[in-house]
């Protein structure tokens, strides 16, 4: 199935080339810079019945277009970006049907454990999703955190995603390598957490076309979803027309 997103940095819908957020402006690449606010994308979804979809936000200034996106469909996104125990209840009470969250869990390259428990204990696990976008070493996925730019000791295996499923209700997990170029799909990646996650888990990078969503339907054996981004014609890609990823998920679900 197609998960939607919003992406906001500096307060607007972009799509950026995964990876490139490093904090100096001259690392950064910009696929797509919207006209539209936050608000209008989150109301097609919900008038297109897109359940699930992600509102992340890169870096500050996006609060108030995040809040204006889950005002227009409450309880059909979820929040990502800065999350921490202190602030995830105001958003899910702005609206947000669960947050994500990464880099507050993890501390000196290592998941805090303390962190993650206070954070279950304060919102329940129906209402966490935890982020573990990944780049590869080797012949393994690590977790990385805080833009991406930091690689953590963390491998994306069936022990770690056993654990992590007893204190979060799904897994998002963008392929960092991928994210925003285009050029396909992780197949491997796919593939690895259709066999071992135990929890409802999207995917997203690299997408390019309908057969994308097609591969990760069949490779992911129905429980891995797909996020399309720079490819979708909604952000100004030419790979994926929206209108055909909302009649995809209408068959899907009347299968």
């Amino acid at each position: 199935m197609f998960r939607p997103c919003i992406d906001l940095h500096e307060g607007k819908v972009k799509q950026i080339v995964g990876g490139t957020l490093t904090g100096d402006p001259a690392d950064l690449r910009t696929h797509f810079v919207a006209e539209r606010p936050a608000g209008w994308f989150a109301g097609l979804y919900q008038r297109d019945g897109l359940r699930g979809g992600h509102v992340i936000q890169l870096g500050p200034g996006n609060e108030s277009a995040a809040r204006e996106a889950l005002a227009a469909y409450p309880g059909g996104l979820q929040l990502g970006g800065g999350v921490n125990l202190d602030n995830a209840s105001e958003w899910i009470d702005a609206g947000a049907s669960h947050v994500i969250v990464t880099s507050w869990v993890f501390r000196d390259g290592r998941l805090d454990q303390t962190r993650l428990d206070a954070l279950v204990g304060a919102l329940g696990k129906s209402r966490l999703v935890l982020d573990l976008s990944c780049r590869r070493r080797g012949s393994d996925y690590f977790v990385v955190t805080d833009r991406w730019q930091k690689l953590t000791e963390l491998v994306v295996n069936a022990a770690t995603l056993d654990r992590l499923a007893r204190q979060c209700d799904e897994f998002l997990v963008h392929a960092v390598e991928v994210e925003g170029l285009g050029r396909g799909i992780d197949e491997e990646l796919v593939a690895r957490l259709a066999e071992r996650s135990p929890l409802p888990t999207t995917y997203a990078g690299g997408a390019r076309s309908l057969a994308d969503l097609e591969t990760v339907t069949r490779l992911g054996r129905g429980r891995i979803d797909l996020t399309i981004g720079a490819a979708l014609d909604l952000f100004g890609g030419t790979g994926v027309r929206y209108a055909d990823v909302v009649e995809f998920n209408r068959r899907e679900s009347a299968r």
